[in-house]
């Protein structure tokens, strides 16, 4: 399948805001799990997007960035929805990124 460049941006586009709501709707989903399973979390997400601002020279801070992707302030989210980690996510992270996140 054959597409324009703009109809694949847009698509990317599209698919991109439908995770994010996801995302939003998943707050039980933690991101230290998110970590583990996948390599990503919301974090990066908008790190990404942060990246693809400087990039294009769009002025987009890290805490705006965060918000696009949370739906809401990032210390806020972290209030209402981020739990403790387990000693198992913290052991499994450190199999997954040893380096560090």
């Amino acid at each position: 399948m054959a597409i324009d460049d703009k109809t694949r941006t847009e698509l990317e586009a599209a698919a991109f805001r439908r995770l994010v709501d996801h995302l939003r709707s998943r707050t039980d989903v933690q991101n230290i799990d998110l970590m583990n399973l996948a390599g990503f979390c919301r974090n990066c997400l908008s790190n990404w997007l942060k990246d693809a601002a400087d990039a294009q020279g769009v002025a987009l801070s890290k805490d705006e960035s965060r918000e696009a992707v949370y739906g809401m302030p990032y210390e806020t989210w972290k209030t209402k929805y981020q739990g403790t980690a387990t000693p198992e996510q913290l052991e499994a992270m450190k199999k997954v990124h040893p380096h560090g996140h």
